[in-house]
C-alpha cells in the first residue's frame, strides 16, 4: 500500500502577487482632507475596529485625522475611551441644531494627530428628522465642509445600514473602503451596497468611487476562510487590499481599554496590519 499524502489547499491571502507600497513622504502641510466612509450594512464586520485602528496607524505616519462617529451605537466612540451617553452635543446636533458649530462637537482624542465627532442613541432620531429637510442628503457633507483644510483624513464610521444617515456618509465622501468579514453571508450583502454606492455617484455625488475591499476576521486555516477570500479577489480583483486583518483576541481588548491597538498592542500582528493598511490607503489617495 502507497501513504497518500493530504495536500494542503494554499492559503491566497498568502500567495497572491503583493504590491510594492512605498513609505508615504512627510508632509510639510495638512489638508485638505479625503473624506473616507467605512460602510457596510452588516453588523460585526470590523467597521469601527478599522475605522480606529486605520485613523491611529494615518496619524502615526503624520497625517492629521478626524473620525465621524455616525452609527447611533456610538461603538467609535467608546473605542476611543468616550462615554456616549455623558455627552452634551453630538454629531445629531450639529446635523439638526443650526446654531451648533463643528467645533461645539468635536473633541480631542488620547492618540496624537486624531480628533473625534462623537455619537449616541440621540442620532438614530436624525434618520426620521431628516427626511423632511431640503437637501437632506447633503447635511453632514455641509457641517464637514468648514474642517476639512485642517486634516489629511476623514473617516467616517457608518450604521449597519444602507438608510439616510448612509447615504449622507457616501455623500459627503471621496472614498469607500468596504470592511468585508471572510464569511459566505457577508460576500452575499455587497453586491446591494456596491449598487447604493454606484446610484449615490449618479444622483448625488459623482466624485464618491470605491477605494477597497478590506478583509477582515480572517482565518487561513479554515478551507471556508480561504474559499472566501478567494472569491473577494475573484470579484474584485485589484480593488482588494493586500492587507488582510486576521481574527485575533487583541481587537476585544482595544475596545475595553479605549485605545487603538498600535498602542495598546503595538508589535502585535493587528497593528502591523493596520499600519501596512495606512500605506495602502496614503497610496491609493
Amino acid at each position: 500500500m502507497f501513504a497518500v499524502e493530504r495536500v494542503k489547499a494554499v492559503d491566497p491571502a498568502v500567495a497572491r502577487a503583493k504590491r510594492d507600497v512605498p513609505e508615504p513622504p512627510p508632509l510639510d502641510k495638512h489638508g485638505p482632507a479625503r473624506v473616507i466612509a467605512l460602510c457596510n450594512q452588516k453588523g460585526g464586520v470590523g467597521k469601527t475596529t478599522s475605522a480606529i485602528n486605520l485613523g491611529a496607524a494615518l496619524a502615526e505616519l503624520g497625517r492629521r485625522v478626524l473620525l465621524v462617529d455616525f452609527d447611533p451605537q456610538g461603538a467609535l466612540s467608546v473605542g476611543l475611551g468616550v462615554q456616549p451617553h455623558q455627552l452634551e452635543r453630538t454629531s445629531y446636533n450639529l446635523l439638526m441644531e443650526r446654531g451648533v458649530s463643528i467645533d461645539e462637537v468635536r473633541r480631542k482624542t488620547a492618540v496624537p494627530g486624531i480628533d473625534l465627532l462623537p455619537s449616541n442613541i440621540d442620532l438614530s432620531a436624525a434618520e426620521i428628522q431628516l427626511v423632511t429637510e431640503v437637501g437632506r442628503e447633503q447635511t453632514l457633507a455641509r457641517a464637514l465642509a468648514p474642517v476639512l483644510p485642517e486634516y489629511d483624513f476623514v473617516l467616517i464610521d457608518c450604521q449597519p445600514s444602507l438608510g439616510l444617515l448612509t447615504v449622507n456618509a457616501l455623500t459627503a465622501s471621496q472614498g469607500v473602503i468596504i470592511p468585508l468579514e471572510c464569511e459566505f453571508f457577508s460576500l452575499r450583502g455587497v453586491a446591494l451596497l456596491i449598487d447604493t454606492i454606484g446610484k449615490v455617484q449618479d444622483r448625488l455625488n459623482p466624485q464618491l468611487q470605491l477605494d477597497g475591499i478590506l478583509a477582515t476576521m480572517y482565518d487561513g486555516r479554515t478551507l471556508h476562510g480561504r474559499e472566501v477570500f478567494q472569491r473577494v479577489l475573484d470579484a474584485f480583483g485589484d480593488k482588494v487590499y493586500d492587507t488582510v486583518i486576521t481574527r485575533t483576541v487583541r481587537f476585544p481588548e482595544t475596545t475595553v481599554a479605549g485605545e487603538p491597538i498600535t498602542s495598546w498592542a503595538p508589535s502585535s500582528a493587528g497593528a502591523k496590519a493596520y499600519r501596512h493598511l495606512a500605506r495602502e490607503v496614503i497610496a491609493r489617495s
